[in-house]
């Protein structure tokens, strides 16, 4: 079976598109994948609609309509690039545009118009993979942890998957024990918002400039105090929760720190909230795989390595044949397939949910 996996996720870069051939056992393989970045118009667009605003309904569809444009195009040059036609294409699973997130109070809204985008592609779209979810009380999110846990687990060994896009959430797969997944706070978030707004770039490449600051104890202290940290799982997040402002409420007292030294600390807030999971997750951890883009961070990395219990190896879901930047797409591919399969697609322990729930809705070609 062959399914299109397209992701575009809190960090607002882009979209990443996968095409992957699934073995009768549910098992990718990755035949293509593109990156388009998101045109600077767009990006503020959806950027605007992360908060309410003024005519916010016509302009959410106005930008579901302009990112539906950008699926297909990414579904065209991995068609084009592999020298598919439509008709040999099962399906195309796409997530959205997360613009809003609140099950607590059992919403969750993804940008999206896959009637378009089946219209235009030839090809049935999978889309809303959320709201299954959440009908039956579960967080809607994260739904990443069932397609690890179909790929990483090990018989014998620890793992802790830890995805580092706009928000890092990890998967504890513990050799016979149910497998955890949840939110556990912000990444690439928060580290390319400030860059942005410091130095005009859209990230922080390698971490080059978190690396020439220090960590700031005493912010990175008030930064953990953040009552999210402490909630039990289940739990998801997004830009509701973490953004600038949010930042900017913390720094006051701080606004002598130089700005590459709140980057690092930032960096810093990371890497513990990732190691007191490593610590936490109840049998010792063996291997800790990142995955995202926030993998080729090399301040984090290093930040990592300072942080991690000595016995927790640190590695990427590159070691597994799988680029950390592709990993999501391809998740939202095997959930395409898991939906064809009428194959569950989601977690209780994970989202708590009332139980295993068929995920997604069909747009026929």
């Amino acid at each position: 079976m062959l399914c299109i996996g397209l992701m575009s996720g809190t960090s607002l870069d882009g979209v990443d598109a996968v095409l992957a051939k699934f073995s009768a056992d549910g098992k990718p393989l990755l035949l293509e994948h593109c990156h388009l970045p998101f045109p600077a118009e767009l990006r503020q667009q959806l950027m605007r609609l992360q908060s309410p605003g003024p005519n916010e309904l016509h302009d959410a569809a106005l930008a579901a309509n302009t990112l539906v444009l950008l699926y297909h195009q990414a579904v065209q040059k991995l068609l084009q690039q592999t020298d598919h036609v439509p008709g040999q294409i099962n399906c195309i699973a796409v997530h959205g545009q997360t613009v809003r997130h609140r099950p607590e109070l059992g919403y969750t809204w993804q940008l999206n118009n896959p009637a378009l985008l089946a219209e235009l592609s030839a090809i049935d779209v999978i889309a809303d993979f959320r709201s299954r979810d959440l009908a039956a009380g579960g967080q809607g999110a994260p739904l990443t942890p069932a397609f690890h846990h179909a790929v990483l687990a090990h018989p014998q060994r620890s793992r802790l998957v830890v995805n580092l896009g706009g928000i890092a959430n990890v998967t504890v797969l513990i050799p016979h024990q149910p497998v955890i997944g949840y939110d556990i706070g912000p990444a690439n978030l928060l580290l390319d918002g400030w860059v942005q707004q410091h130095l005009g770039q859209p990230y922080d490449k390698n971490g080059a400039w978190a690396a020439i600051g220090e960590v700031n104890e005493l912010l990175l202290q008030r930064l953990l105090n953040e009552p999210f940290f402490a909630q039990p799982a289940p739990k998801s997040t997004g830009r509701d929760w973490f953004h600038l402002a949010w930042l900017r409420q913390h720094l006051q007292g701080f606004e002598s720190l130089a700005p590459e030294d709140v980057q690092r600390t930032l960096v810093e807030l990371t890497a513990r909230l990732i190691s007191t999971e490593t610590l936490t997750a109840g049998e010792p951890i063996d291997e800790v795989i990142l995955c995202g883009g926030g993998a080729y961070n090399q301040c984090l990395l290093d930040a990592l390595h300072n942080c991690l219990p000595g016995s927790a190896r640190l590695t990427t879901s590159a070691d597994y044949n799988m680029a950390p930047e592709h990993v999501e797409a391809l998740a939202f591919a095997w959930l395409g397939w898991c939906h064809r399969q009428r194959q569950a697609g989601n977690l209780p322990d994970v989202t708590g949910a009332r139980g295993p729930r068929l995920l997604g809705a069909l747009y026929p070609a």
